[in-house]
This record gives structure tokens, sequence and C-alpha cells, in this order.
């Protein structure tokens, strides 16, 4: 029996499978690199909410939350080019039921750093052990130990910036310089008042300072949304937020440091004026020379791309196509094409669909948006490069 391309998709979901060039339509310029395939993989071990990061020695480090949603445990895998499977899980989380995956925007993330070494910060659950000040809410952070067969016990990495609501994110550099970042109000004076905190480690994670603000007083922060912090090649420093300025002006704002938090210069990369909390999550990753970032303003998801050096950010793109469900992007690039990926359908305690669009390097749309559906409840998407160029979207 012939199988229609919605059902191929849902055949193939189990095991992974490619999106061919083939089915791509001809680039109309004289030359272009070839058209990278894409393959969708399912989050290994049941598991929900992946978050991955590739070193430079292309192994792939895989985190994934399972468990209560309320009171759940985060996993680590990883796969080295040489390898056909992911590693046996070590669980990150040394006190048990201490994460969190409820809404979809404290999800745990990872960075790598200096000499491999992977770090993980999430937003504790009411179990999570130790607290914040005063039995708040913790900040939490562990990284692998030196023999990098299990996770040191976690620390949390808040001293006085309490007020811990939706996400916070990690960030590492090859120099040994981590980053916590998180948003907070220790006053509890209202989502306006909110700024983001960055607790910083020049010792690979072995010690961190007393967090500071780092986001320009005024702008807010708004409270139920993620946040997504990332080191570049360069050692260059993002973080990317939500606004919360006078309650209505949602805006994402890209901070970015060269100094390592020191001094910041912050950009404004849409605007939204929508009085409540959308409640999103947004992504930063580098391709070549280029950073790329994605958000979701008012049910459409878009990506940009700026120039480390220059700081220049090109105008965004979105997908084709309207929308007003699309949430939780993930953006790869290989540094000629680029790979958006984001969620549909998906509302409180509600799974949904997954989907997909390559851009050539002028942010020209390749071939059909590909969907997938079987999204679990608080499911989110994760999409990177393979050391050939093609991308992998595990969900």
């Amino acid at each position: 029996m012939k199988l229609t391309r919605r059902q191929f998709l849902g055949s193939s979901l189990l095991t992974g499978f490619s999106v061919s060039s083939a089915a791509r339509r001809a680039e109309p310029t004289a030359f272009r690199p070839s058209v990278p395939n894409v393959t969708l993989f399912r989050t290994p071990n049941g598991g929900i909410q992946p978050q991955v990061a590739v070193d430079h020695n292309h192994v792939i480090h895989l985190i994934y939350f399972k468990g209560n949603a309320a009171a759940g445990d985060v996993f680590y895998v990883r796969k080295r080019p040489s390898e056909s499977r992911f590693s046996p899980p070590l669980r990150v989380n040394s006190h048990p039921g201490s994460a969190i995956a409820i809404g979809g925007v404290r999800e745990a993330q990872i960075a790598v750093g200096k000499d491999g070494r992977p770090h993980v910060a999430w937003v504790g659950s009411a179990k999570a052990q130790p607290r914040g000040p005063d039995g708040a809410i913790p900040m939490l952070y562990t990284r692998l130990s030196n023999a990098g067969d299990a996770f040191e016990l976690q620390r949390n990495v808040m001293q006085y910036a309490t007020g811990l609501d939706g996400g916070g994110s990690v960030a590492a550099d090859r120099a040994g310089n981590v980053y916590v970042v998180w948003h907070a109000n220790p006053k509890g004076d209202g989502e306006q008042h909110r700024r983001v905190y960055l607790a910083r480690s020049r010792d690979n994670g072995r010690s961190f300072a007393r967090e500071v603000p780092c986001s320009p007083s005024g702008t807010g922060a708004c409270g139920c949304c993620g946040l997504r912090a990332f080191a570049d090649s360069s050692g260059n420093l993002y973080v990317l937020y939500r606004t919360a300025t006078a309650l209505i002006h949602r805006d994402m704002e890209l901070l970015i440091s060269k100094d390592g938090g020191q001094n910041v210069t912050a950009k404004r990369l849409a605007k939204w004026t929508i009085d409540a909390c959308p409640m999103t999550t947004d992504s930063i990753s580098q391709g070549g020379a280029e950073v790329v970032t994605a958000w979701e303003t008012a049910g459409q998801v878009y990506y940009d791309r700026i120039d480390p050096t220059t700081l220049a950010v090109t105008n965004p793109v979105a997908p084709p196509g309207n929308s007003a469900d699309r949430k939780h992007p993930s953006v790869a690039s290989n540094g000629h094409h680029t790979l958006l990926a984001w969620t549909e359908a998906t509302a409180w305690a509600k799974g949904g669909c997954i989907a997909w669009e390559l851009f050539d390097s002028a942010g020209r749309p390749i071939g059909e948006l590909q969907r997938a559906p079987d999204l679990p409840v608080w499911g989110l998407v994760a999409a990177f490069v393979q050391p050939d160029g093609s991308f992998t979207v595990i969900y």
C-alpha cells in the first residue's frame, strides 16, 4: 500500500527518518552548497524536553526530563561521532524529583565548556534541595565529574536574587567561564521590576561569584517566560529574554557582552504588546561565523543572525504561512543553511505536533514546511547540526 506523506511521517518516528534533499525544490542561483538532509529522532528512553549541546569534537551531549512533571528528574546521554548509539543515561540531579517540566518553560539547559565538560542548570521543584534564601525556589547547577561517570552534587547558585519563576539557563566557553542566568525580583513588586541576573564562574564551574543584575533597569522581565544564555567560540556571552516593560511590552531583548557580563549591550529584536504572559522559550546557537537566535512573537516563530565581531543583527525571518500557535523554537545553522524547528497546537497539559523548515543563506525557505505528529505533553524540540552538515531534530 502506498503511504501518503502524512502516513509516512507517522510510521517512521520510532527510529527516526531523513527528509531527502531530492524532495526539495531546486534553488535558483548558479551555485549553492547541496541542501542537507533533516533527520527526525525521538528523545531517548521515553524522555521529554530534550536539550542538546555539540562540542568542538562533534560529541553530542543531550539531556532530557523524565517522571512527574511537577517533581521529576533530568538525565544525560552522549554520543561520539564513531558511535551509533547514545551512552547509558546518567541522572543529572543528585536529589530525586528536584526538576520540573510543567509549563514547558522551565526545562533544564545544558552547555559544554572547557575540556568538553557538560554543565547543566535548572529551576528547582518544590522538592528540590538545597533551597534558595529563606526557602525560596532554587536555581540549581551541576557539572559532570572529573571521572565523567556521574554528575557532582547539585548546588544552588542563587545567593539573593529570589522570585524565580520562568526558566533559567547556562552558558560556558572554552576558557573556563560558566554563566548561570535567571530572571527574578527579590522585592516581589511586579514583573515590570524583574531583572535578569548572572552568576559567573571563572574556574569551569568549581565556584560561582554572587549574582549581579545584567539587564537594563526598567525593562522588566516576563515572569513565566524562559530565557536562553549562550557563549560563542570567541567567548562572547548572549542572553535572550522577554521584557515586561509597563506590564504590556513583552518584547524580545538580546543582551551581548564581550567581557564576561561586566559590560552589556542590549538590542531589541522584536516588539509585542500584550497584557499577559505568553509563556515562551528561546534558542541560540552558532553556525560557522554567525550566531543564530530564535523566538516567538504573537504565535509566529522567527530567527535572525548575529555577526559576533560587529554585533550587527539581520532582519528577522519567519517560516511561510500564517499561524497563531507556533511556539518553542529551536534553531541551528551549518554556516550555509539554517534549520528552524518549533511546536504547534500545544496548550496547557496538551501535546501537539512539531514542524520545521530549512532556509538558505539569504533567509529563503527551501522546499515545503514539514510536520510530524505526537509531540508529548510539555514536549519541546531540539535542533542541531551533524558533522557532515546535515540536521537532526529531537523531540
